[in-house]
């Protein structure tokens, strides 16, 4: 599947990356983020109704997509400061983010990093630390390494890879970067509870994270811990979605995920 026409599309050069991003539709600028070792097309469902209500700018993270890798790790920290070096690049002061799996965790860490660029955040799939994730899906990211590289190559993910990547050679580099960094350990759970803008988490109810980590992550934010009131007072700005019948792996293409996250993407903040 392929992406609606873009407006514009361009590469920023960012922290000595020339990061790639394309724009599609208008209003208010939100940046999508894609999960690991994807890119922006893995948007494609989604994407033309999110710019039906959005200046949504698609980004290829680092080493992703039309994104050529540079001699430095891929981790959540730096990839979040080259999406505030993007919105400053772009002069649009502030953007929501909305990012996916490996995206969720760069716009979770841009929001603790840089609270003053994030309108809004929307973090679909992802955790706070690393044990979030089910045991078998940490057992699997394990094996992630310059030796699935080649198995990897008969996924779509692959074949989208090596359509677009500048430098395809460079795909068992990726699958070395992502390893390293997915099996490094990490608990943002302080950051999380001093996040500043409203915060939609979204998963699905067999998602490869743990429904017991969807509540805390929610809870941190400050949702679920009272009972609102009849006139909804007592409501936090967080909101936590689940969505029925959706795993990891295909989230992104329910029906029920945009229809989700616009009500709140538009919602005006008192």
């Amino acid at each position: 599947m392929t992406l609606t026409t873009a407006l514009e599309t361009g590469y920023a050069a960012v922290n000595g990356l020339d990061l790639y991003y394309e724009v599609h539709g208008e209003g208010q600028p939100l940046i999508l983020l894609h999960g690991g070792l994807g890119s922006t097309e893995m948007f494609a469902g989604i994407l033309p109704l999110l710019a039906n209500e959005h200046r949504v700018i698609a980004v290829d993270l680092q080493a992703h997509g039309r994104t050529a890798d540079i001699d430095r790790p891929l981790s959540y920290e730096a990839m979040a400061g080259d999406i505030a070096a993007l919105i400053k690049h772009l002069g649009i002061g502030k953007a929501a983010l909305m990012g996916y799996s490996l995206g969720a965790g760069v716009a979770l860490r841009a929001a603790i990093q840089y609270p003053e660029l994030v309108a809004k955040l929307v973090v679909v799939s992802t955790v706070f630390k690393r044990d979030g994730w089910y045991p078998e899906v940490l057992a699997a990211m394990a094996q992630v390494g310059a030796a699935s590289a080649e198995p990897m190559k008969q996924s779509p993910i692959y074949q989208t890879y090596a359509r677009i990547a500048p430098r395809p050679e460079d795909w068992p580099v990726l699958l070395t970067k992502i390893g390293e960094g997915i099996r490094k350990d990490y608990d943002w759970s302080k950051d999380v509870g001093a996040i500043r803008p409203p915060t939609m988490l979204v998963f699905g109810d067999a998602d490869a994270v743990r429904p017991a980590h969807m509540v805390e992550f929610f809870e941190l934010l400050g949702g679920g811990l009272k009972d609102a009131g009849w006139d909804g007072s007592g409501m936090s700005s967080a909101r936590l979605a689940i969505l029925p019948g959706m795993t990891h792996y295909n989230i992104l293409s329910s029906p029920a995920l945009a229809p989700t996250v616009i009500p709140f993407l538009q919602r005006a903040e008192s």
